[in-house]
């Protein structure tokens, strides 16, 4: 077992753990309390993932275990090169003031990021992101992760670290192998045939959802929505929490009620003109770090006019 921490000062911008885990860009972390999304953040829960085996050297499901205690970031996992992992998956390494920084002048930036400083965007595994994602849609972020937390316990690989057992995201087979009744059966409703054939398709080889990684945004975006139940907008949380491409805004529904009250000028009549056109007022380098603030804070209760 390696465990580990750093104080949270030692990163760029600051760093807030509950916020990332818990702002609707992530279903694959949860909590040893089960409260993952239950709106409750007091005291210093750990929160856990479990990566897939072909990132060990053991072939085995790596599990990662992290909280934040004051103002130090604490971490357990059961292979090697933890913090490695870390920085990765949860963007440590971004430099969150020079973001902000670049991020044009707006009232409601401003509010956003003043309000929940220290989120950063993550980086999943790209075929529990689109899984996830294709799971989302008309849902609330809890029973999102629901879902995927079900998924986890019935199809994916067990693991145990530390006397605990642990289940890894379901290999892309797995998915593959069940059928549209057992999928509907936890809860995914008409989302289990997309989840199904979709995890088909990676598992012989027709698709997979890292190809689109280094292609040209639009032209990424284009190659996910080859997969069953994606349109622009799971493309675009797939590329945003993912593959990292940090210019991707998904227009969900927060983001087209801030277009509405906020930039009611960027409302072109499609998603590839308005998603263009709000890109644009967020600052294109950033505008999928501006959204997730932005989406968070509306979320949450902030700019009720919105």
């Amino acid at each position: 077992m390696e465990t580990g921490s750093r104080p949270i000062e030692a990163f760029d911008g600051g760093f807030d753990l509950a916020t990332t885990l818990e702002s609707g860009q992530s279903y694959l972390w949860r909590r040893d309390d089960g409260r993952t999304y239950a709106g409750e953040t007091d005291g210093s829960p750990w929160y856990y993932t479990v990566l897939p085996g072909t990132t060990t050297a053991t072939n085995e499901p790596e599990v990662l275990r992290v909280r934040q205690v004051d103002e130090r970031l604490e971490w357990a996992s059961s292979t090697e090169n933890a913090y490695d992992r870390l920085e990765h998956l949860l963007r440590l390494d971004d430099d969150l003031d020079s973001i902000v920084e670049a991020t044009p002048a707006d009232p409601l930036l401003d509010r956003a990021y003043d309000a929940h400083r220290g989120m950063r965007l993550v980086r999943d595994p790209p075929f529990g992101c689109l899984i996830s994602f294709i799971c989302s849609a008309q849902m609330r972020v809890a029973r999102i992760h629901g879902m995927q937390t079900a998924l986890a316990e019935t199809y994916g690989e067990a693991v145990t670290f530390d006397g605990e057992t642990y289940h890894a995201f379901p290999a892309p087979s797995a998915l593959a192998a069940a059928t549209e009744a057992e999928l509907r059966e936890l809860s995914l409703g008409y989302r289990a045939p997309y989840v199904q054939r979709t995890a088909e398709m990676v598992a012989e080889g027709e698709a997979r959802p890292d190809e689109a990684r280094g292609l040209e945004y639009a032209k990424a975006r284009e190659s996910l929505t080859r997969f069953v139940g994606v349109g622009e907008k799971v493309a675009d949380c797939v590329l945003l929490f993912s593959l990292g491409y940090l210019e991707a805004v998904p227009l969900d529904t927060w983001i087209r009620s801030a277009i509405e009250e906020h930039y009611p000028d960027c409302e072109r009549g499609s998603y590839a003109e308005t998603s263009r056109a709000i890109r644009a007022r967020f600052g294109e380098a950033y505008a999928g770090y501006t959204q997730t603030y932005v989406f968070h804070h509306l979320r949450t209760g902030g700019d009720d006019a919105a």
